[in-house]
């Protein structure tokens, strides 16, 4: 198993710490081999930035994208600047209200990471939320490694709301996976 996976947004989302914690999930809670390699523009908030994360069951070669299996962008000057390195039929990730994805993409998946941030109080925890979302959309890493790292890699004293955050996404993206197999199998209405 080889996936490499670009979080892109802008500066102060927290794209560098998403990268991080998906990177340490994979080397310490799931023991495969990742690396990970940050970008950003010179400006501390609001500049374009990204982490470029690979997860891998062998040894890591190279440590820069060229074809991005997921791309996960939480800005429309993020999607517009990495669309380009998703290969064909990866699978994009976006916050649903920053970002228009044109309708080429076949397998994309949207979550209102910073909209449920805010409905928690912590618009910063939006990363969190985008974290549990690629968890479960993606299964990169494991649901225990995941949760094991953000507790981990969060500010001391954060970590249940930070959990809390994460379960959010995490549910969310569970949901909508649920809702695309019932539409596959031609079902509709309430579940039973």
């Amino acid at each position: 198993m080889k996936k490499e996976v670009i979080i892109t947004g802008f500066g102060g989302q927290g794209i560098v710490l998403a990268g991080k914690v998906l990177g340490n999930a994979a080397a310490i809670g799931d023991g495969r081999e990742s690396t990970l390699v940050q970008s950003y523009g010179p400006e501390s908030r609001g500049g374009a930035c990204s982490a470029q994360v690979i997860i891998s069951d062998t040894m890591i070669h190279y440590p820069y994208i060229r074809s991005a299996d997921v791309l996960v962008a939480m800005s429309q000057s993020g999607y517009e600047k990495y669309i380009g390195q998703l290969k064909d039929g990866g699978m994009l990730l976006y916050d649903r209200d920053l970002v228009q994805p044109d309708d080429s993409i076949k397998e994309k998946y949207a979550v209102p990471a910073t909209r449920l941030a805010e409905e928690l109080g912590r618009k910063m925890m939006a990363n969190i939320i985008m974290i549990g979302f690629i968890t479960s959309v993606t299964e990169v890493v494991t649901l225990d490694a995941a949760k094991t790292t953000v507790t981990e890699s969060v500010p001391k004293g954060t970590e249940k709301m930070n959990l809390d955050a994460f379960g959010k996404g995490y549910d969310y993206g569970l949901s909508r996976l649920k809702g695309l197999e019932r539409k596959a199998a031609g079902k509709t209405g309430a579940m039973s």
